[in-house]
């Protein structure tokens, strides 16, 4: 079966397990910080996910959020990047506003990207150059539009962080409105389908970003990190995607007048799978 095809009922399989199990009792675990979750939920679907691709594709790679992967040193051959669940907060507190991401590299080069909106079953698709899709919708390129007249998504913890508050804070100031999700994989869905115009975010892991990396470009969007350079899919990332122009305008007038200051951040800050 075409790794595509394959990915996809793997993806959707694990979602339904996940809708199954949403009222069973929760395992909460904490990592990095207090507010850094993890669940049995997302291992088991890892888990899951992991299994089923090594059956079938045993030479195949697998970079995942809960620990698989992370001796990974380059891009050679078929790799998986996972994260089970995008947006564990929300599913906890929520129970929905979480997603299933993959992305699908191989040696390198971008294959396939999927993001699947669980609860709502809603699965955003893409292989590279047949467009992206919702479920059996193809999404439309995006259309340009300016900040002033747009809405946006960010994390608004990086208000809080004084190096960056004034460079996120005029942006903020200066757009239409601002949301947040709490799900990066989906904040990339939502500007795949044009609900928002721009994302920006200081710090993705891969995990968070592969799946909508490819969306996001499938339908003429722009994705780099916030000095303009090309996202490292082994690698801790800042993130800004959104259709052309408004790319290019947060780019060239709020991201690059600060660039050695960001320089620094992603020197410090960035190290792979950490």
């Amino acid at each position: 079966m075409e790794i595509y095809k394959f990915a996809y009922q793997i993806i959707e399989e694990a979602g339904r397990i996940i809708r199954d199990s949403i009222d069973d009792e929760l395992h909460i675990e904490t990592k990095s910080n207090p507010n850094d979750l993890v669940t049995n939920i997302d291992k088991e679907t890892e888990a899951f996910l992991t299994k089923q691709i090594l059956n079938t594709y045993p030479h195949h790679r697998i970079l995942g959020e809960e620990g698989q992967g992370r001796d990974i040193e380059d891009e050679a051959g078929t790799i998986w990047i996972i994260d089970p669940i995008d947006g564990t907060l929300n599913f906890v507190h929520q129970q929905e506003n979480f997603a299933i991401s993959i992305g699908i590299f191989i040696d390198g080069v971008k294959y396939a990207g999927f993001v699947y909106d669980v609860m709502n079953k809603k699965m955003y698709h893409c292989k590279v150059g047949n467009g992206a899709w919702m479920n059996e919708t193809q999404l439309k390129p995006l259309k340009n539009s300016e900040l002033k007249s747009s809405l946006i998504s960010t994390n608004p913890i990086w208000l809080t962080k004084d190096k960056l508050a004034d460079i996120y804070k005029l942006i903020i100031d200066d757009a239409r409105s601002t949301r947040a999700y709490g799900s990066a994989a989906l904040d990339f869905a939502n500007v795949a389908k044009g609900i928002t115009s721009a994302y920006l975010t200081m710090r993705l892991h891969p995990w968070d970003f592969a799946g909508g990396l490819i969306l996001v470009e499938e339908v003429g969007g722009v994705v780099t990190n916030q000095l303009g350079e090309p996202l490292n899919i082994l690698e801790a990332n800042s993130i800004l995607i959104g259709n052309k122009s408004i790319h290019d305008e947060l780019l060239s007038q709020y991201f690059l007048p600060h660039t050695s200051l960001l320089k620094k951040i992603h020197t410090e800050r960035f190290k792979k799978n950490k």
